[in-house]
């Protein structure tokens, strides 16, 4: 890892790509962590290797674990507590099984050096991504902008309640 990237009250790396960077509908949770000392914000860094990045229902950002596919993919490098991480992982779902949080290799995006740094991203969960990234005719985007964000509901402003986000998905990756 580079010099002076990891503080040790801090000691997670998240590259966030979506909802949860600066300017996006999520980014309020991240600066809240910010407010709190439980973040801080490393600066712009992309992916070391191609990836899908796809919207799925809702407008919600999927970065899919496919590497080699795709598009190399712009964000945002945060230094995270463990606390804040917790957070990250409610807000993603991780116990659901909606986002799993892998291993990524991301490079900065500015600056005079190249510095390599093995980070982890929220990655549509196994039992999806393939097939979202099918759904999608394997078109992906190489970052999440604002126009993609327009799109954008959180889960719990979502025209079914009553129903759960994976089953959302499931209707979504078959189609119907």
């Amino acid at each position: 890892m580079a010099e002076g990237l990891k503080d040790d009250a801090k000691p997670h790396l998240i590259f966030a790509y979506g909802t949860l960077k600066q300017g996006f509908p999520n980014h309020k949770l991240t600066q809240d962590l910010i407010n709190h000392d439980d973040a801080v914000l490393l600066g712009p860094y992309i992916t070391r290797h191609s990836y899908p990045l796809v919207c799925g229902p809702y407008g919600i950002p999927y970065l899919i674990n496919l590497p080699g596919s795709g598009h190399r993919i712009k964000g945002e490098l945060y230094s995270v507590s463990t606390r804040g991480l917790a957070r990250f992982d409610e807000l993603e779902g991780t116990s659901i099984e909606h986002y799993e949080r892998l291993p990524v290799d991301v490079l900065q995006a500015d600056g005079d050096e190249v510095v390599l740094v093995e980070a982890q991203a929220y990655y549509a969960h196994r039992s999806f991504g393939p097939a979202m990234w099918e759904r999608n005719g394997k078109a992906g985007l190489s970052e999440y902008t604002e126009k993609e964000a327009k799109g954008y509901v959180k889960i719990q402003d979502s025209p079914c309640q009553g129903r759960d986000i994976l089953e959302d998905i499931r209707h979504f990756v078959s189609g119907m």
